[in-house]
């Protein structure tokens, strides 16, 4: 198997027929085998389901993966990447934002082992770009991603970066981080961004802080450092403030006693320890839900022509 194209799937129905034919077309120009997996997220839309097995009913090419509940596009993409043959695999999104056609642009760099999609004119709202903008940066500094080179769904993967990937054991995956953990060789094309052709966008603010807890608490010791220099800060202002208050009492014995502001110094430190409990706290179930090997996808069908 050449070329194996993994597509995560929630709530489309239409769009899937559509993208299903155009991907056909393209990669049969290639003359290389090939197959088109989508995974289902569990959609709470029944048609999605019932549609990916339409289209594998016809085309043998297709295969349909539905998991068992809602894991997030990250564990259902990893399902995808675990079930793939190819040698080179593609991800891509399932809304036609992402065009079949372009997977011949990142076919042209199939000498390294990743290329990404970058997109010149994102048709996102203005608070996706934004937080796509903070996440970027993020991913350069925690996982030392090359300046200049933006992430994105639409992805070409060789097989070996695939592999080790799929070796990392962990109930969270995050896949930037699987990718630059395996390998650092990787270029970006540049590629247009199209509209999306059905339905709205899955991540809400609710999944982008749960996907940017990935990034951030799976993948790097930031938070536990931030917490520790934290820590050491106030210990250094809480010494100067103890000094001048004895000097104040020593010598110009004008120390004013009031319950406001010990009880605001409460409050705040206070609010920090719950804050830093919190944060290790979370590290913690991480830790405890890897020890106990708890899988980041479960798969309840399989579906194909074949």
């Amino acid at each position: 198997m050449k070329y194996s194209i993994v597509i995560p799937t929630y709530n489309s129905t239409k769009v899937l027929v559509d993208l299903q034919e155009q991907l056909t077309e393209v990669l049969n120009s290639t003359g290389e085998t090939f197959e088109i997996i989508f995974v289902n997220d569990h959609s709470p839309n029944p048609r999605t389901w019932e549609t990916i097995k339409d289209i594998c009913a016809q085309n043998p090419k297709v295969v349909g993966i539905q998991l068992s509940r809602n894991f997030g596009q990250q564990s259902a993409t990893l399902c995808g990447l675990k079930h793939a043959k190819g040698e080179y695999v593609f991800t891509m999104d399932d809304d036609l934002q992402h065009k079949p056609s372009d997977l011949l642009k990142l076919m042209e760099h199939e000498g390294h082992d990743m290329v990404v999609a970058q997109f010149v004119n994102k048709q996102h709202s203005f608070f996706k770009r934004i937080t796509s903008k903070m996440k970027s940066y993020f991913d350069r500094i925690i996982l030392g991603k090359p300046k200049g080179i933006q992430l994105s769904a639409f992805r070409m993967l060789h097989k070996n970066v695939v592999q080790g990937m799929l070796n990392i054991k962990t109930p969270s995956p995050y896949i930037a981080g699987l990718m630059f953990y395996i390998s650092k060789d990787i270029v970006s094309v540049p590629l247009a961004h199209g509209a999306r052709a059905e339905g709205q966008s899955g991540y809400n603010l609710f999944s982008l802080i749960k996907l940017f807890g990935r990034l951030i608490i799976n993948n790097s010791s930031l938070m536990l450092r931030f917490i520790g220099n934290m820590g050491l800060f106030f210990a250094f202002m809480s010494m100067l403030a103890l000094v001048y208050i004895l000097v104040v009492r020593l010598f110009f014995d004008s120390l004013v006693a009031g319950w406001a502001s010990i009880l605001t110094a409460v409050l705040f430190f206070g609010g920090m320890q719950l804050f830093a409990l919190g944060i290790i706290g979370e590290y913690l179930i991480r830790i405890i839900r890897s020890t106990e090997g708890n899988p980041s996808f479960h798969v309840k069908e399989i579906v194909s022509a074949e």
